[in-house]
């Protein structure tokens, strides 16, 4: 049974996916105490890799902000699976870090980036609210172009 926030997720006409595995000698998540970290998650639907290029050259910053909003969906079945299914453990979201691919003259990481921060507001209302980096990068792996990382707090099950 889906509980309060896979319920926003639907009503936002979006669907967690599956998670999918580590795509190196990592875990997806790491649990210390209250505080789950989430591995890096890339723009994926259903294993395939989306928004591939670079932002200032291949992909506008709309773009971008929709690889965000994936590669979000894709920390929350992280999360979820962190949470031993239940997403309604979540207290808070700590910290976001967003890596843009860009150009050297792009400057809209953080526009970008809002992709991810604005869909955990509408998700989690306050609790989405959270600490942020937006970096540019030269490169990520695959050559997609965001890849998003986080830390939330949980309640104990």
């Amino acid at each position: 049974m889906a509980g309060n926030v896979e319920r926003r997720v639907t009503e936002l006409g979006l669907e967690i996916p599956a998670p999918g595995e580590p795509a190196g000698n990592y875990v997806g998540h790491v649990t210390s105490g209250n505080l789950v970290f989430l591995s890096g998650q890339v723009p994926t639907d259903k294993g395939v890799r989306k928004f591939i290029g670079k932002l200032g050259r291949d992909l506008s910053i709309e773009e971008g902000q929709q690889a965000a909003q994936l590669a979000l969906l894709n920390l929350l079945a992280r999360l979820k699976q962190a949470c031993g299914g239940d997403l309604d453990r979540v207290v808070r979201c700590v910290k976001v870090v967003g890596f843009v691919n860009a150009t050297p003259e792009f400057g809209d990481h953080p526009k970008v980036v809002n992709g991810a921060s604005d869909l955990l507001v509408k998700i989690f209302g306050d609790a989405g609210r959270h600490a942020r980096s937006a970096i540019g990068v030269g490169s990520l792996p695959f050559g997609v172009a965001v890849e998003v990382e986080a830390v939330f707090e949980v309640r104990a099950p």
